[in-house]
């Protein structure tokens, strides 16, 4: 098995939890995705925060060009390793 990781990046919290639900429907995802709040640099204020979800795929199973057009129902993206 191999450590594949996927991460989606979101504009904010709510779009990442909408994502992350959506997440196991689309692609079947039994693993629940980390939501983690990365404040953009300078920034001190939560509304000026990206929301990432973090995606294991161990199996290799997820297509990167659907993740990143699944990021971008939520105006996100998927970020290259």
């Amino acid at each position: 098995m191999s450590d594949v990781r996927h991460v989606l990046v979101l504009p904010d919290r709510e779009a990442a939890e909408e994502a992350a639900e959506a997440l196991g429907q689309r692609f079947g995802i039994d693993e629940e995705p980390r939501l983690v709040r990365d404040a953009l640099a300078g920034e001190d204020d939560a509304e000026d925060a990206q929301w990432l979800l973090v995606l294991r795929d161990e199996h290799e199973r997820l297509d990167p060009a659907e993740l990143d057009e699944f990021a971008g129902e939520w105006d996100g993206w998927r970020e290259e390793p």
